[in-house]
């Protein structure tokens, strides 16, 4: 079955136009190690062997970075298959749309080393072009995003057709107007983080100044906000209920926090968890109380309407 991706080509797409005029996609962790025949199928095996190697080369950085930058370097390296397609930002407001067409290349001393051969589209797809989902979801935070649920419409750019109108389908979901509802919440809340009561406390998990916390991968998911107390002491577990039925979610958050518990935290670090959903639910209360590391939060939207004379 074939996936789609959002590559970024470097910080601030600062390779883009490198990449597409050389046809490949490219990533630059680990830029000394040619990784040709040492690529496992199963990108935790390939963390387990190289976080401690790009911790060594990188004494500065901590396993959440690390554990975020071998993810991504297994999955543009091997994860995305031949076939696979990837939207590119070339920093210019707009995507470079490709199908990736090689398997793994080492190019030594070059900015981005480890490379994937990819025909690219003659469509280059403006921004203001797409959904509202899907822009949202290609402008999420970190190097690899997977967008296979918008399929149709990535498909649509390529064909050269109108998009269709996205609906999100998942059995998980109860109530779809609060799911699309949510799928803003999250960028709201990364953006309004500092006004909000967790924002006292915590700060999204930031890489070079780079907030890297929003839809961090995990094992079973991918994490809607990884969050670090101001102290450094505790990492914290954001998930928006999204609509999504009450043990879902609590057996979600449960499942990130069991993957930051055993892989990212450091010797001296707690793991906390918040849920964070529309209304309050006592199924998630009842839940939650055998689980006190874990905190249940509402929010309330004011909307009003003023008439101009």
């Amino acid at each position: 079955m074939k996936n789609y991706y959002r590559i970024m080509l470097g910080q601030k797409s600062k390779y883009a136009e490198e990449a597409h005029n050389g046809n490949f996609i490219g990533a630059g962790w680990l830029p000394d190690i040619d990784l040709t025949n040492k690529l496992p199928d199963n990108w935790r095996e390939f963390n387990k062997k190289y976080i401690p190697v790009y911790l060594k080369q990188n004494p500065d950085k901590t396993k959440v970075s690390a554990g975020l930058a071998c993810g991504m370097l297994h999955t543009i390296t091997k994860g995305i298959l031949n076939g696979d397609i990837v939207l590119c930002p070339n920093g210019k407001g707009s995507y470079f749309i490709g199908e990736v067409a090689g398997d793994y290349e080492y190019q030594k001393d070059a900015a981005q080393p480890h490379r994937r051969a990819v025909h690219w589209f003659p469509h280059i797809v403006a921004r203001d072009a797409m959904s509202e989902l899907l822009r949202n979801s290609t402008g999420s935070i970190g190097t690899v995003s997977n967008i296979s649920k918008y399929e149709d419409e990535i498909e649509s750019f390529i064909s050269g057709s109108r998009p269709p109108s996205i609906v999100a389908t998942d059995e998980t979901i109860e109530d779809p107007s609060i799911f699309a509802l949510e799928r803003h919440l999250e960028d709201f809340l990364v953006q309004n983080w500092h006004h909000t009561e967790l924002g006292k406390h915590y700060d999204i998990y930031e890489e070079d100044g780079e907030k890297v916390g929003q839809q961090y991968p995990s094992d079973t998911g991918l994490i809607d906000i990884l969050a670090i107390s101001k102290d450094k002491k505790e990492l914290l577990v954001v998930e928006l209920k999204k609509g999504r039925v009450s043990d879902v979610v609590v057996g979600q958050v449960q499942r990130y926090m069991g993957y930051v518990q055993d892989e990212l935290a450091e010797n001296n670090q707690k793991v906390r968890g918040v849920i964070i959903a529309f209304e309050d639910d006592i199924k998630i209360h009842r839940a939650l109380s055998v689980a006190p590391n874990i905190d249940f939060f509402t929010y309330k939207i004011h909307f009003k309407l003023e008439k101009k004379k």
